[in-house]
């Protein structure tokens, strides 16, 4: 399969255009002057920055009735970004499944789409990413618009750089290329990413994060993940796993974790944990993290005690992430929310106590997003590389 012609190059050339740019959609419309006070550019740069982007079709003028009467200077005339001029593709894979999206520029999904995963081999995955591609361009014809880039999110330890999968524990891949391979196979710019840091993107410039410095993602279910936003960069660090506040360890006594060691956030808050620990405490085989859900909600007092519990971890967890770093705002997300609130008391409680000072100050919030919301962010990240230049 391979796309009819190479996707088109953004037209802006410089950090600088690509930093207007990326100001006018989180914040837009903006008129030339609020662009330059946000961004802290001269009013020049920025006029030059976005004739360019204008005559492309990117940026849209938008023309006050008060600004069409003769006046003297140029009339602030708000520009914005045209969401419709360009299409991306973002992929969610979990060890299940594929969640895809086809969002517009401005990263509003368009079409949606499930496929179960028959096998986590790497071959196996790619021929299903393949097919889903291979829909989501047939889509993208109907609304006449290219797309240009491809985001992949995958729990674990991703080098986005590289566009490689160091290892990811629910697909159990080592070391899998997979911007390259992706890219072979669907003729398209492909941006790979951990899950959590790629939904953190889309909360940077379109959700709950537009217009913070500083600020945290924390998701609860399957694993414990966080992604930070510091000085209004998400931060990776220098080997990718940046934010793992799974693997703080708060009980030196407490569940072995795989890996390798104990008492970490997520082998007392992540779903595995809980319906282990929940299966220990009460006897009850419950099938699922749902089942474990149903028996603490039906008022099972060791079911109970088992997420208070990891309500707490979670809480403590958190509170490392504000002492080292102070961000104006934590936001929680994730499919363990269903369980919120059993365990939002413990959080709080916890919280309170770990943080140190004005680091207690932090806004915590619950955004409960459906897995689309992190294919979304798959797709926030291809929306930046192509932005940006950066894609692989």
């Amino acid at each position: 399969m391979r796309s009819t012609s190479p996707p088109e190059a953004f037209p802006a050339h410089t950090p600088a255009a690509s930093q207007i740019f990326t100001t006018v959609l989180s914040h837009g419309p903006l008129t030339r002057s609020e662009i330059a006070g946000r961004t802290r550019l001269s009013a020049a740069a920025v006029t030059k920055a976005v004739r360019p982007l204008i005559e492309a079709g990117y940026l849209l003028e938008d023309v006050a009735e008060d600004a069409r009467q003769p006046a003297l200077g140029r009339p602030a005339n708000p520009v914005r970004v045209d969401g419709g001029r360009a299409l991306f593709i973002g992929i969610k894979m979990t060890g299940d499944e594929l969640i895809a999206v086809l969002t517009d520029l401005c990263c509003r999904i368009r079409v949606a789409r499930h496929v179960s995963l028959t096998s986590r081999a790497p071959r196996s995955v790619l021929a299903s990413t393949a097919g889903l591609v291979q829909e989501l361009l047939t889509e993208a014809d109907g609304f006449g618009v290219r797309v240009q880039g491809i985001g992949i999110a995958v729990s674990g330890d991703v080098d986005r750089s590289a566009g490689v999968v160091r290892y990811s524990p629910f697909l159990e891949w080592r070391d899998v290329p997979l911007a390259e391979l992706a890219g072979m196979t669907t003729g398209l710019p492909v941006t790979v990413d951990n899950d959590v840091r790629a939904l953190t993107v889309a909360e940077q410039w379109f959700g709950a994060g537009v217009g913070l410095s500083d600020f945290a993602v924390v998701t609860v279910g399957a694993g414990i993940g966080c992604g930070l936003v510091v000085h209004g960069q998400v931060v990776a660090g220098a080997h990718g796993v940046a934010g793992e506040i799974g693997h703080v360890a708060i009980d030196p006594a407490g569940p072995l974790c795989h890996c390798g060691n104990r008492g970490c956030v997520e082998a007392i808050a992540s779903d595995s944990a809980i319906v282990a620990q929940v299966r220990e405490v009460t006897g009850v085989r419950v099938a699922d993290a749902a089942a474990a859900l149903d028996l603490a909600h039906d008022g099972d007092p060791g079911a109970r005690e088992v997420y208070a519990r990891a309500g707490e971890a979670i809480g403590r967890g958190i509170a490392t992430v504000a002492n080292l770093l102070g961000p104006e705002r934590v936001i929680i997300s994730g499919e363990g929310l269903a369980a919120y609130d059993l365990f939002a008391e413990q959080i709080r409680d916890a919280f309170g106590a770990a943080a140190f000072g004005s680091a207690a100050m932090c806004d915590v919030q619950t955004r409960p997003l459906p897995f689309e919301e992190w294919a979304r962010g798959a797709a926030a990240t291809a929306i930046q590389s192509f932005i940006t230049s950066e894609a692989h």
